[in-house]
């Protein structure tokens, strides 16, 4: 005799952990110069409207609880507002990010010093890398992309400066030219939980996908339409995650996982590549 099993399975209840951001405001944005797929100078960017996506998004962190510090934005960066690329900080130490465009040079340097004020000791760079957006950081290992920003020894500079355990994906479709566009944190594992991550397996190259596999095994994985629309550039602080609004079955599949999916519109930003985890630089604990 067959018995089925009708029981509802429950999503796992989620904690939020309170983070600590950086954010530069979008005083000077615009798409001045195209160096990636996603940038075209001939469509102009609504400059009112980006103001104002912008501060809903830093808004929303203050509500959930979250500490937000800015950055002064600097004439002639307009990527600046960007603050994801800026390093990757752990703890009380980073590793600066040394870009591989001339168009964002000074903006290593402008953060590499705000995060020294702050205290944080800086690990300036030899090799090219662009912080958070090649560097995902969970408790027991780091995340790192390489393909099209940053290089492969970078991953090694990284590790020897955080002493921590990196884990080098490769990045293959120049749609997601940074590794914070095909995958996004949604546990890092500080809790009783494990890690988990969402990713759209398209963007890696098949042995990369294989990584996460073994490493992920109940992953979420993304849709390409949601993808396209940035969907994984998202922040979690390991229950709300704030998400691009445009990416609807991303948010559908965080809700059957129990995490609370936070919308917020972002397309200004968009025309430069970027969403809301590309304007959010988390100090990690």
């Amino acid at each position: 005799m067959t018995v089925i099993d009708t029981r509802t399975q429950t999503a796992p209840q989620r904690t939020a952990r309170t983070r600590h951001y950086l954010m530069c405001p979008p005083q000077h944005f615009e798409v001045t110069y195209a160096i990636n797929p996603w940038m075209n100078t001939q469509v102009p960017v609504d400059v009112e409207r980006a103001h104002v996506q912008w501060e809903v998004l830093r808004n929303t962190y203050l509500s959930l609880g979250h500490t937000v510090e800015l950055i002064e934005p600097m004439a002639g960066q307009p990527d600046m507002v960007f603050a994801a690329n800026g390093g990757l900080v752990v703890g009380k130490r980073a590793y600066g990010a040394k870009f591989r465009f001339p168009e964002r040079t000074a903006e290593g340097v402008a953060y590499g010093e705000w995060l020294s004020e702050f205290g944080i000791d800086v690990f300036q760079p030899a090799q090219i890398n662009e912080g958070e957006g090649d560097f995902l950081a969970l408790k027991k290992m780091i995340l790192a992309g390489t393909g099209f920003r940053t290089s492969l020894e970078a991953h090694i500079e990284a590790a020897n400066a955080l002493d921590r355990p990196v884990v080098s994906l490769e990045l293959v479709d120049p749609r997601f030219y940074h590794l914070d566009t095909a995958i996004a944190i949604l546990d890092d594992g500080h809790g009783d939980s494990p890690a988990e991550i969402a990713y759209f397996p398209g963007a890696f190259s098949r042995h990369s996908q294989r990584t996460l596999r073994d490493l992920f095994p109940n992953a979420i994985l993304c849709t390409e339409a949601d993808a396209l629309v940035l969907g994984l550039n998202s922040v979690s602080d390991g229950r709300n995650v704030v998400v691009p609004s445009a990416a609807e079955r991303f948010s559908e599949q965080l809700r059957e996982r129990g995490y609370n999916p936070v919308p917020v519109d972002l397309s200004e930003f968009l025309k430069s590549g970027g969403s809301v985890k590309c304007c959010t630089m988390e100090m990690h604990r």
